[in-house]
C-alpha cells in the first residue's frame, strides 16, 4: 500500500510515477480524504483536551462539596460529540485505505521505461542453447511418450491444465523440490513448510486482494483461499508483528503447491506444463532493513540463478519495464530459461523488491533504536518446479527420446536417465 504522507507531500511526483506504468491517476481525492481525516482528528483532540480539563475541575468541585451536575451534563454531551467525531474519523480512514489499496506500488527509479514485455531490458545471458542434430520435441510429447505425464486423465479427473505425474515423472518432481530446498538451505535460508490455505487478510497483506480475487480459488462459504504462491503465507508469518533489527535479514525458503485460475491468461501456453492451474514451486522470501533492499534484490536473484547454473540450463535475466512490472513490485528481475520447443526463453522465476508496500499493508515493522520502521520485503521463485521439468526434458533430450538427467540431480532421483 502506498504511503499517504508521500502522496500529500509530493502529489505530482506520485502521479508521474504511476503514469510510468501507463496509469493516469488523479490522487486529489485521496489527498482531500487525508485532509478531512486530519481536520476530524484535530477537532476530536481539542474536545478530548477540554474533557480532560473539565474532568479535573469536576473532581476539585466535588472535593469542595459543590454540585457539579451542570458540568457533568456538559461532559455527557461532549462525550457524545467525541464519539461521533471518532466514528467519522474511522469512516474516513476506511475510505482512504480502500482507495490506497487499489493503487500499485511506486516504481524504483532504475526501472526502465516501457509499456509492455517487448520493452523489457536484458541484463545477462548464462549458457549457450544447445544446437541439436535432430528435431527436438516439446516436453509434453516427450513426457507422454515416456509415460511420466498424463494430461488426458488430468483433464478427466479435474479439468484442462491439470496433469498426473507418473513413476519417474513424480520422482523427478519430488527430486527437484528436495534439491532446490537443500541448495537454498546450504546458502543460509531457513526452510518453512507453511499452510496451503490462507485467509483474506493474508492475501490483502501481500497484495493479491482486493484487486486479483478472480485469479484465485476460494473455498466456498469461508474466508480461505488455496495459496497462489508460498509468498503469501511466508510473508504473512510476521503480519502485525515487530521484528528485531538485529535479527534482519530473515531469509526463508518454502515449498507449496500453488493454485491459480489464470483468469487473464486464456489462450496462452495451452500445451504442457508452462501454465497450469496447480503447480509446485519453491519460494524465497526476504525481510530486510530499508537500506538493504536494493542489494537484497541482487542476492535473491542470484540465489534463484544458482539452481539453473547447477542444473546446467541456459537462461537469461531481464529487468521488467515500467508497464510490465507487477502490481506490488517496485522492481522485478525475471529469469527466463531456454525452451527449444518455443525457440526462445520463458519465465521460470520472478524476483521482486516490494520495498515497504507489503509491510505497510501487513503492518510488519522492525525496531530500530527508539523508532519503528516498516520492513522491506522481497520474494522470488527458486524455482517453479513444473517449468524446470519442462526445461530439463527439452534441453537434455536425446534422439531416441530418452532424457539425460543433470549430474546435480542424479543423487536425488536415483537415476541418470529417463527412458
Amino acid at each position: 500500500m502506498l504511503d499517504i504522507r508521500e502522496i500529500v507531500k509530493n502529489q505530482k511526483e506520485a502521479e508521474e510515477n504511476l503514469a510510468r506504468r501507463g496509469l493516469q491517476a488523479d490522487l486529489s481525492p485521496l489527498v482531500a480524504l487525508d485532509a478531512k481525516r486530519r481536520q476530524l482528528l484535530q477537532a476530536a483532540e481539542e474536545k478530548k483536551n477540554i474533557r480532560n480539563a473539565v474532568s479535573k475541575e469536576i473532581g476539585i468541585a466535588k472535593g469542595r462539596g459543590e454540585d457539579p451536575a451542570a458540568r457533568m451534563e456538559e461532559m455527557r454531551q461532549l462525550g457524545q460529540e467525541i464519539a461521533e467525531l471518532d466514528a467519522a474519523v474511522s469512516q474516513v480512514e476506511e475510505e482512504l485505505e480502500k482507495g490506497l489499496l487499489n493503487y500499485p506500488n511506486f516504481l524504483h527509479p532504475s526501472v526502465p521505461a516501457g509499456l509492455d514485455e517487448s520493452q523489457n531490458v536484458e541484463v545477462r545471458r548464462i549458457g549457450t542453447p544447445r544446437a541439436f542434430d535432430f528435431q527436438p520435441k516439446d516436453h509434453q510429447d516427450l513426457g507422454v511418450a515416456l509415460d511420466i505425464m498424463d494430461f488426458q486423465r488430468g483433464t478427466k479427473v479435474t479439468a484442462g491444465k491439470f496433469v498426473f505425474m507418473k513413476g519417474l515423472g513424480a520422482r523427478l518432481e519430488r527430486a527437484l523440490v528436495n534439491f532446490m530446498l537443500d541448495y537454498h538451505m546450504a546458502n543460509g535460508y531457513e526452510e518453512i513448510l507453511s499452510p496451503f490455505l490462507v485467509n483474506g487478510d493474508s492475501l490483502l497483506g501481500t497484495g493479491q486482494l482486493p484487486k486479483f480475487g478472480e485469479e484465485m480459488y476460494k473455498v466456498e462459504g469461508t474466508d480461505f483461499y488455496l495459496t497462489p504462491t508460498a509468498e503469501v503465507p511466508l510473508t504473512n508469518m510476521y503480519r502485525d508483528e515487530i521484528l528485531r533489527e538485529e535479527d534482519l535479514p530473515l531469509r526463508y525458503c518454502g515449498y507449496t503447491p500453488c493454485f491459480r485460475s489464470e483468469a487473464g491468461a486464456a489462450g496462452r501456453d495451452t500445451k504442457g506444463l508452462i501454465r497450469m492451474h496447480q503447480f509446485s514451486k519453491v519460494e524465497l522470501v526476504h525481510f530486510v532493513k530499508q537500506e538493504d533492499g536494493d542489494q537484497a534484490l541482487e542476492e535473491i536473484t542470484g540465489e534463484a540463478e544458482g539452481i539453473l547454473q547447477a542444473l546446467g540450463l541456459p537462461y537469461r535475466v531481464i529487468t521488467l519495464c515500467a508497464g510490465d512490472t507487477g502490481f506490488g513490485s517496485a522492481k522485478t528481475y525475471d529469469i527466463e530459461v531456454w525452451l527449444p520447443s518455443y525457440g526462445t526463453y520463458k519465465e521460470i522465476s520472478s524476483c521482486s523488491l516490494y520495498r515497504d508496500f507489503q509491510a505497510r499493508r501487513a503492518r510488519i515493522r522492525y525496531k530500530s533504536g527508539k523508532s519503528k520502521q516498516l520492513a522491506y520485503t522481497l520474494n522470488g521463485s527458486g524455482l517453479a518446479v513444473g517449468r524446470t521439468i519442462a526445461a530439463i526434458l527439452e534441453n537434455f533430450q536425446e534422439a531416441d527420446g530418452s532424457i539425460r538427467i543433470p549430474e546435480a540431480l542424479v543423487p536425488y532421483l536415483g537415476a541418470d536417465r529417463l527412458g
